[in-house]
């Protein structure tokens, strides 16, 4: 299952509202802080992948790129001092209006390569709202904020993430190891009329947006909860759990993007 479930130009508002919101926190940071969800970067090097991801998918959709583009080509012009905050925002800011300008001048349905199953520029508006939230849900840690993720948003982010695990094996390929005998994961949300249900095959696994009843784990929680779960934000611990919670730990860990 592929299909988004907004239009692309709400995708694209959204993307770049998170964007600002990262970037106001980053104008507030300390650069050298580390993150801890993220505990191999700083915020600087935090920013430095936002912001680089965003000139990768700016590109592909300008340029209606029929292959993958190497986003290491790219001369990012990030700001001479690593220590300010400021600058770094506003260069964080930067990428979102390039990204705004290539959705703007693209049709939604045009033909893009990317990594997930859906092949068209309408792919990247709604990764880029997904990639951007988790990232500044990190930077809102790292600089000690309270940080919050709409449910609407966290719910579609929910089965965009399921739709594109099975794509990400390349790059990830532990992916592979979603696999199992007719285990299933429920996931409910505790505030939205939701949910979501996971199957495991013998050759991969299977999910339908549903609220299922006996599933080998139950997992229940506000949906921002579920998702951040999902990412690794949140342990899991933080979620009402109902059976084989070792099944959930397996899926965590073989599904990290």
């Amino acid at each position: 299952m592929t299909v988004a479930t907004w239009a692309p130009a709400e995708y694209e508002d959204a993307a770049r509202a998170e964007i600002d919101r990262m970037a106001d926190a980053v104008r507030a940071s300390d650069l050298a802080a580390r993150v801890p969800s993220c505990p191999d970067w700083n915020v600087a090097e935090l920013v430095a992948h936002v912001g680089r991801i965003h000139r990768w998918a700016a590109r592909m959709v300008r340029d209606r790129a029929s292959e993958r583009l190497d986003p290491r080509s790219f001369d990012l012009e990030l700001p001479a001092d690593a220590t300010d905050a400021r600058a770094y925002g506003e260069w964080l800011a930067a990428g979102g209006d390039l990204l705004g300008d290539a959705f703007a001048a693209t049709d939604p349905d045009a033909d893009v390569w990317s990594w997930g199953a859906d092949q068209h520029a309408r792919f990247w508006s709604r990764r880029m709202l997904h990639e951007t939230c988790v990232h500044r849900v990190d930077a809102d840690l790292a600089c000690g904020q309270e940080t919050t993720v709409d449910a609407r948003i966290a719910a579609d982010g929910i089965g965009e993430l399921l739709a594109n695990i099975p794509t990400a094996r390349y790059f990830r390929p532990r992916v592979a190891e979603l696999r199992g005998e007719g285990e299933s994961i429920a996931l409910r949300s505790r505030d939205r009329d939701e949910g979501w249900h996971i199957r495991l095959r013998a050759d991969g696994f299977e999910w339908e947006p549903v609220v299922a009843s006996g599933a080998t784990v139950t997992v229940t929680a506000p949906t921002e909860t579920l998702l951040l779960v999902l990412y690794g934000r949140r342990p899991a611990t933080a979620t009402d759990l109902e059976g084989d919670d070792a099944l959930l730990a397996r899926w965590l860990e073989a599904s990290k993007l």
